[in-house]
This record gives structure tokens, C-alpha cells and sequence, in this order.
């Protein structure tokens, strides 16, 4: 028999996961599989299920949460002989992953997606010793980010991230940064460097509009002055997906990037706090296969 793994995170969607559980479990035992479910109390939680769920030969993994339980349930999969199919039920603030791969955010329309026979096999980042699924920002703004609090996303939603983004803004400052891609290298200062692997990026689905979730490329932005005037025009080519092409962004793609800074900079991966740089990024292409909806 066919064995599932559904990996919650009770404080994801505004405390709505648990609502979802029965839901899963009746769609994936109608398609006969044996279900188990494990509820993420602490950190890492998802991360050590993951395991289990590998080691043992699962044929499918569900995350129920957000881009946050997603990213420790894909580093579950990482130096994995086998890796079980993911399907994801998003929940969260933002939910990224989902949106680059036109998975519906809508709990319910996500769980009946969970019955597709469409499998798409999707880029992961390396960062040191740890996958990412969509997005790392390094700078002043991420590390406002990553002060939102657990309460506060609960609470407030997207809003949250606004609140801290606006708050940051107003007192910007700009980190001198040694950005290496590839064979090329960038020194200079700024306040916030993004590497994506998909088109979302914190709801912004046309911040890389060309990134594909199976490109097998890093798409990096270097924003160069940020302030207060500035600030608009990015919002704008955020919204218009030109952001690339604006005077104070540089935009490279790559396989490989090394970011390193002379001050302790930190690090936001997948919406949750990383590491101090340096932080090295690789491409893993084509890592592992989702369930996605039968027609994008």
C-alpha cells in the first residue's frame, strides 16, 4: 500500500490548519493510501518528519502551512536517497511557492489538487548546508522582515510584512556587499540583495517574471539606492514585472553566487530569518516533484 505523510503546522493560516487535516486524510486514503499525520510543534519539527517520511520509503508528502513549514519540510528531502512526491496546502502569509507553480491558495481548491495526476519536477536552492525553496534577501530590509513576529503574521497577514517594510524604510541604510556569480564579481553598497529561483516573491508574482520553477537558474537583484523617493518607481516595476530594467537595480542570473560583507549582515530564506553572511547559493535543478493542478 502507498504510504502518506501530512506534516501541519497549527499556527499556520490564522490557526486553521488542524480545520484541513480530515480533508487530506479522506482525499489521500480515497486514493489509497495509508496516511499518517505529524503535527510540528518546534523548530525543525517538519524537518525531522521529512526524514522519517524518507527513510522509510513514503511515496508523498503534504505540507499543510506556510512558506516557512514548507522550507523545513524540503530540507528533509536534502542528501536523500529517496525522496517522496510533495504535495503543498498553503496556508501562510504570503505562499510563494504555491503561486510559482499555479497551485490554488484557496485551502480547498488546494486539497482537491492533491487528487492531480500532474507531477512537476521543480529547482531547489542550496545555501550553505540548507535548501530553499523560493527566495533569499540579504540586507536592512531583510532584517526587518524577520523581526515580523509569529503573532503578528497570524494576526495581520500580509500586512504584517507592510507594516515592518514601511517601518524599515524610513530609515534604510545600505551594507557594502563582495556579490561573486559565477565567474564575475560585484563590490559596492546596498540595502537589499534578493536571489529567487521562482516569478513570486513575497505575493510580487511578477518580480522575476522569466524565472521558471525548473530553469535551473539563481535570478538575483541588486538594489542599488532605495530611498524614500526611489522607493515608489521599484514599487511600480514590482507591480509592472520591469523591475529589472530599473536605473537602481542590477539583475544577473546564475548558478553559483557567493555574498560576503565586512559587517554582520543577515540573512531572510523562504520569509523566516537565515544566516550571518557570507552565504553561498548553488542550484540544484530539477530536485523534486511536486503535485500541481492538471491544466496551469
Amino acid at each position: 500500500m502507498k504510504q502518506a505523510m501530512i506534516i501541519i503546522n497549527p499556527s499556520s493560516g490564522k490557526e486553521e490548519a488542524l480545520e484541513y487535516v480530515s480533508n487530506v486524510e479522506e482525499s489521500l486514503r480515497t486514493q489509497g493510501y495509508k496516511v499518517i499525520v505529524k503535527e510540528t510543534a518546534k523548530e525543525l519539527d517538519a524537518t525531522r518528519y521529512c526524514i522519517t517520511a524518507c527513510e522509510e520509503y513514503y511515496d508523498l508528502v503534504v505540507s499543510i502551512g506556510g512558506d516557512g513549514t514548507l522550507h523545513e519540510t524540503i530540507n528533509g528531502l536534502m542528501d536523500q536517497d529517496h525522496r517522496p512526491r510533495l504535495g503543498v496546502v498553503p496556508l501562510g502569509t504570503v505562499n510563494d511557492f504555491a503561486r510559482a507553480l499555479q497551485i490554488p491558495l484557496n485551502p480547498e481548491e488546494a486539497i482537491l489538487t492533491l487528487t492531480s495526476s500532474r507531477v512537476k519536477r521543480v529547482d531547489m536552492g542550496r545555501l550553505n548546508g540548507e535548501l530553499f525553496a523560493n527566495v533569499v534577501a540579504v540586507g536592512s530590509l531583510a532584517e526587518s522582515l524577520s523581526s515580523v513576529s509569529s503573532e503578528d503574521k497570524s494576526k495581520l497577514g500580509a500586512f504584517a510584512y507592510l507594516k515592518e517594510g514601511i517601518k524599515e524604510l524610513m530609515g534604510i541604510s545600505a551594507h557594502p556587499f563582495v556579490i561573486q556569480h559565477d565567474e564575475k564579481i560585484w563590490v559596492g553598497e546596498s540595502p537589499l540583495f534578493l536571489a529567487a529561483l521562482t516569478n513570486s516573491v513575497g505575493g510580487f508574482e511578477k518580480l522575476a517574471p522569466h524565472a521558471a520553477v525548473d530553469d535551473g537558474l539563481i535570478h538575483c537583484f541588486i538594489i542599488k539606492d532605495l530611498t524614500i523617493f526611489s522607493t515608489i518607481s521599484v514599487s511600480l516595476s514590482l507591480l509592472f514585472g520591469n523591475l529589472k530594467e530599473h536605473k537602481d537595480v542590477i539583475y544577473f542570473t546564475a548558478k553559483n553566487v557567493r555574498v560576503s560583507s565586512p559587517e554582520p549582515v543577515r540573512t531572510n530564506v523562504d520569509g523566516e530569518e537565515g544566516p550571518l553572511l557570507p552565504i553561498e547559493l548553488s542550484i540544484l535543478p530539477r530536485h523534486i516533484e511536486v503535485i500541481v493542478p492538471e491544466v496551469e
